[in-house]
């Protein structure tokens, strides 16, 4: 194997390791329904996407809070912050990893789990 294919498959299991543990800090902070997704075959944009719900829009700025200031600490920076906790959804672009942030009427209303069942489903917390 060359170096780049070694360097390639770092990364890999290095972004998925900070989606893992985004997932963690959602489940720290109380969402639920987490669905971690590898899209990286089905999408140009990210490798990994994070749906998951909660309760309140406080919960919901609680959770967008967290996954910033968590994945900070291990060098990743959102790019991109889309709707208001008020809305119902805030979608976060942390890169490589996308994370979908939907009040319980707004994930069944958008659907996408559905949409992105082709995904690679990894991992599922109810």
């Amino acid at each position: 194997m060359s170096k780049e294919v070694n360097k390639k498959e770092d990364k890999d299991k290095d972004i998925e390791e900070l989606a893992r543990f985004a997932v963690d800090i959602a489940s720290d902070s109380f969402a639920s329904d987490i669905l971690l997704l590898n899209i990286s075959n089905k999408s140009s944009f990210a490798d990994f996407m994070i749906i998951l719900t909660v309760d309140s829009s406080r919960q919901m700025r609680a959770v967008v809070d967290d996954l910033e200031v968590g994945l900070k600490s291990k060098g990743i920076i959102k790019f991109r912050k889309e709707g208001e906790s008020d809305s119902g959804w805030v979608v976060v672009d942390f890169g490589d990893i996308i994370v979908h942030v939907f009040g319980k009427d707004e994930r069944n209303y958008y659907a996408l789990d559905e949409i992105w069942s082709d995904g690679q489903g990894m991992l599922r917390i109810q």
